[in-house]
């Protein structure tokens, strides 16, 4: 295989001295979900934070009218969706282990958010070209320096109602995956109803704690083929994956064998230039599709899970969740410098700017 053929030298990066996180940044609501002492040497996290939110550009402007990404926002005015996301790599990482891609037009949001990390483990990509190259960029980096490791991915943009549920399956499958070093490990979440706007995956068999092959990919369903994925045991894409690195950079074919070079040898100016010249490729559609011989699902019990990835799924989790204490509206911003995604949907909905799903007059 192509990419297996290429040899894991150092990569350059730029070396800083690692910081203490923040207070608050590992709540002790999550202190149970720090891992052990002899846990797994080789495990990593990776935390997706670099994309821009364009579906949420109509919630997610600040009083400056610059809408910011949906991963440097607050869902209540707590900690960011980035900070609970890298609460969430706690669980089975520790600091220096724990890597993030953010993009280089973000710097303004990411800079306060990532003190906690080596700075070696911040990786910037110039441009957004995608998740499948801003997946393969940190995985160079991971792969240069510990070609064991094992990775998992989590994206930036994730609330759970249930932490500790998550942590202990992010646990199983960062196992999995150090045991079975072949496979590459999808977290799927048990539905809680039928949903026309995310996607699903269809296992070979049902079960409730142990993973299965998958057999397909079904994209954003109508409500009818939604009810019928659910009889038939199909799970919600979280876009979770856990698996070696090497499992993963094999994903990559051929086609990217140049993409690679470059990424590795590059610097500076000419980094850039390239990265400018990157064609968009999805790592689900373009990378995950169609290699689901190599895949294998794990159920997470039910926890909450929703990848406020619309205003209409902000909409439903300020609903489901947080309806008991009520949402209103206070200020736009916070004292952590954070945009309140439930203050200004509220301030919207005062304003008759949104529907009662959410969506009306919100999409970017």
């Amino acid at each position: 295989m192509c990419v297996g053929q290429i040899s894991h030298r150092c990569i350059p990066t730029v070396k800083g001295a690692v910081h203490q996180f923040p207070k608050g940044w590992l709540s002790d609501k999550n202190k149970s979900m720090e891992p052990s002492s002899n846990f797994k040497s080789d495990i990593w996290a990776l935390v997706l934070a670099g994309g821009d939110g364009r579906r949420l550009h109509g919630l997610t402007r600040n009083s400056q009218g610059v809408a910011v990404p949906k991963q440097f926002c607050s869902l209540r005015g707590g900690p960011s969706l980035l900070e609970d996301a890298f609460e969430r790599a706690a669980a089975i990482a520790p600091p220096r282990r724990i890597c993030t891609i953010v993009a280089a037009q973000h710097r303004q949001w990411w800079t306060g958010m990532v003190g906690g990390l080596p700075q070696e483990n911040v990786i910037v990509q110039p441009q957004n070209r995608g998740t499948g190259h801003g997946i393969l960029l940190p995985l160079l980096r991971i792969a240069s320096r510990d070609p064991g490791a094992v990775v998992v991915l989590l994206p930036a943009d994730h609330h759970l109602r249930d932490e500790e549920t998550m942590a202990a399956s992010l646990r199983q499958a960062a196992i999995l995956a150090a045991r079975n070093r072949a496979s590459i490990y999808l977290l799927g979440a048990e539905p809680e109803e039928p949903d026309t706007e995310l996607g699903y995956i269809v296992p070979a068999s049902r079960s409730r704690h142990d993973p299965a092959p998958v057999l397909r990919f079904i994209e954003k369903p109508s409500a009818k083929r939604a009810r019928a994925l659910l009889d038939q045991g199909a799970l919600w894409n979280m876009f979770i994956v856990a698996a070696s690195v090497h499992a993963l950079l094999g994903l990559y074919g051929c086609s990217f064998a140049p993409t690679i070079t470059a990424m590795r040898l590059l610097r500076g100016s000419s980094f850039d230039d390239m990265y400018q010249q990157l064609r968009s490729v999805d790592f689900s559609r373009d990378l995950l599709h169609g290699n689901e011989s190599k895949l294998e699902v794990l159920p997470v019990p039910n926890c909450g899970w929703s990848d406020l990835g619309t205003p209409r799924r902000i909409a439903m989790t300020l609903r489901r969740h947080l309806a008991d204490d009520g949402v209103t509206r206070i200020s736009q911003r916070v004292a952590n410098g954070c945009l309140n995604l439930a203050d200004e949907y509220a301030r919207l909905a005062q304003l008759g700017a949104v529907n009662r799903t959410g969506s009306q007059g919100l999409v970017g």
